[in-house]
């Protein structure tokens, strides 16, 4: 199992998007050239609030508000936030700790200084924070979020939403039906609770978590850990010591790398323990398949033998972790 998720291209192209169907660049040139609705010195605010206005802070600590319909706000500068919350708006905040809310529908939010944040709350907005420590947000339906500045977050709550967060111990979450969350960087947490959603976790020990049902968790990462909890769910674990469990009924974990784990919990699931010196482990009434390995060849681990049983609770004990050794279960103490 993979899961590829090109959040942050999406996120962008719907900005751009929104931009460009209100005439965001334009906007803000015309409501500069014009000196309206424009604050240009520090600790200044700009504010439109009529239909289709512009609103403009570039200096630092500026605060930009476009509240009507098609209207745009920018602060560029430092500590600057920038708030569109009418229908199509858009909102960008691109200095160091800058804020953009875009709240209306199909409304578009920017954040790309370090430790700003994005907020998109509107059908179909966007969120984007690309700067250190950013946050970004998009929480109704179709909404994407993006963070890929380092320890970043990124929540997309609503239906078919989409969260990624690149950056090293980013957290990502996408609670709608069939939401995709990514997290890419070191330690980062990426979580899709919605049915049918997907998590993904490939930076080293990473933990991804599909929570609905039908949903799939991937962390490839080294010791990384994967967990489907929804029926038939599936998790994988295809990093060095990585973990993959599937709590919930007819669920599948597996486990494809150096001395991985893979638990099956739920009722009638399946666990593959594939890689070098795996171990596999179910409830009663599951499955578990092991794969044993010999010594690297120049080019993988040979496969020795291959072996699956039913847990009986005799031969097979519940709960026990078992690795195959001269084509026999052996228990993992």
């Amino acid at each position: 199992m993979k899961a590829e998720i090109g959040v942050p291209g999406l996120v962008k192209a719907q900005i751009e998007y929104v931009k460009n169907q209100i005439g965001f660049e334009d906007a803000i040139k015309r409501a500069n050239a014009e000196k309206e609705n424009h604050a240009t010195g520090n600790q200044g605010a700009a504010s439109a609030t009529g239909y289709r206005g512009a609103a403009s802070a570039t200096g630092d600590r500026g605060a930009a508000s476009a509240t009507g319909y098609q209207g745009a706000a920018s602060a560029t500068g430092n500590q600057g936030a920038a708030s569109a919350t009418g229908y199509r708006g858009a909102a960008s905040a691109t200095g160091n700790r800058g804020a953009a809310s875009a709240t209306g529908d199909q409304g578009a939010a920017s954040a790309t200084g370090n430790q700003g944040a994005a907020s998109a709350t509107g059908y179909q907005g966007a969120a984007s924070a690309t700067g250190d420590q950013g946050a970004a947000s998009a929480t109704v339906y179709q909404g994407a979020a993006s963070a890929t500045g380092n320890q970043g977050a990124a929540s997309a709550t609503g239906n078919r939403g989409a969260a990624s967060a690149t950056g090293n111990q980013g957290a990502a979450s996408a609670t709608g039906y069939q939401g995709a969350a990514s997290a890419t960087g070191y330690r980062g947490a990426a979580s899709a609770t919605g049915d049918q959603g997907a998590a993904s976790a490939t930076g080293n020990r990473g933990a991804a978590s599909a929570t609905g049902d039908q949903g799939a968790a991937s962390a490839t990462g080294y010791r990384g850990a994967a967990s489907a909890t929804g029926d038939q769910g599936a998790a994988s674990a295809t990093g060095d010591q990585g973990a993959a469990s599937a709590t919930g009924n007819q669920g599948a974990a597996s486990a494809t790398g150096y001395q991985g784990a893979a638990s099956a919990t739920g009722k009638a699931g399946v666990a593959l323990a594939a890689g070098y010196e795996c171990k596999a482990m179910g409830a009663l009434g599951c499955a578990i398949c092991c794969v044993e390995r010999g010594e690297w060849d120049g080019e993988a681990h040979p496969i020795i033998a291959v072996k699956a049983a039913i847990v009986d609770g005799e031969k097979i004990k519940a709960d026990t972790w078992y690795r195959l050794k001269n084509g026999e279960f052996e228990e993992v103490r």
